[in-house]
């Protein structure tokens, strides 16, 4: 019997029992928040505290809007930020809404060419405005979820003074773990993973020096979703 069995025999013999060389199974949990919080709210009522979150905490502008509206809400706030220049993802979804048609029609917004290669960055940095569509928003954080592809460069939303993510009210998921069940349901569905994904809670800020929340430290200063009403 090595030193370690014989301390352990003498302490259970204290407590009046055997030696045990298993743990005891561990209790169930009382509560499972990582999958069960938020899960109970309608969409709409997780819509209501995203928009709640994101622009009380987060100070991003929220819009409610119709589909058929929705290129007309966006170019009104590229106007109230700075209507020129302005770049726009290259993502299918802008272009079904229209958006992306009436931006480079009112303030002839550039849109993300992957074959444009270096030039995206450029067009990028100098603009005012970027606009790009968001795969999820998160009740909890009030954060937006964006996959990078090819056509979606991730300088779109970082570059530009103000970022303007489109994005609808059925995809508004209760929290990250929520997330996590969607991506992994697309990879059990054989369909491939973006390179990187982006969680975004609205403009940059910091709180480092006395706890003082600054805005527009290293990213762009104004954050808007336009929310589309779509369940």
């Amino acid at each position: 019997m090595d030193n370690r069995t014989a301390f352990l025999a003498t302490i259970a013999q204290a407590l009046g029992r055997g030696p045990r060389n298993t743990p005891d199974a561990r209790p169930a949990p009382a509560h499972n928040y990582a999958q069960s919080r938020l899960t109970e709210l309608s969409q709409q009522q997780r819509c209501d505290a995203f928009i709640d979150v994101a622009s009380t905490v987060m100070l991003v502008q929220c819009e409610l809007t119709r589909e058929e509206d929705a290129p007309a809400a966006v170019l009104r706030l590229c106007e109230q930020y700075s209507q020129q220049p302005v770049v726009v993802s290259g993502d299918a979804r802008l272009a079904a809404t229209g958006i992306t048609a009436r931006l480079q029609e009112a303030c002839r917004a550039t849109v993300w060419d992957p074959q444009a290669g270096e030039q995206n960055i450029r067009l990028a940095e100098q603009a005012k405005v970027g606009v790009v569509f968001a795969d999820y928003g998160l009740t909890e954080s009030g954060g937006v979820v964006l996959f990078s592809a090819a056509e979606r460069g991730r300088a779109i939303s970082l570059l530009p003074e103000s970022s303007i993510f489109v994005l609808r009210k059925s995809t508004i998921l209760p929290r990250v773990a929520q997330l996590a069940t969607q991506l992994h349901a697309l990879s059990q569905q054989g369909k491939r993973m973006p390179s990187c994904i982006n969680i975004i809670g609205g403009p940059s800020s910091t709180a480092d020096i006395e706890l003082i929340k600054v805005v527009g430290v290293h990213g762009p200063v104004n954050a808007a979703y336009v929310i589309i009403e779509d369940c």
